[in-house]
């Protein structure tokens, strides 16, 4: 059975690939194109797994026993594109 942190890597993954597709493809395709069809497809999915990442995140803060500053660096890694790659490779491995 997959441990929760196994769970919270593919969670923070697929979260960080939803981000990327959303911001460097759905949206430009969206204003430049006129044609927001990406955006609608990719960002309830997004939301679902942003929301899941934070939740997760939280639970596994004193399983994990994060530090105060690791945490604040793990959530404020689902806002900046590509974050939850490097906290998948600083705090997860």
């Amino acid at each position: 059975m997959a441990t929760l942190v196994t769970i919270f890597r593919l969670i923070a993954f697929l979260e960080g690939v939803s981000y990327i597709l959303l911001l460097f493809i759905a949206t430009p395709i969206k204003y430049l194109l006129n044609n927001p069809t990406y955006v609608k497809i990719l960002g309830m999915p997004h939301g679902i797994l942003f929301i899941l990442y934070i939740v997760i995140a939280f639970i596994l803060k004193s399983e994990a026993s994060w530090s105060k500053k690791a945490f604040t660096q793990i959530l404020l890694a689902s806002l900046v594109p590509f974050g939850t790659f490097y906290i998948d490779r600083k705090y997860l491995k």
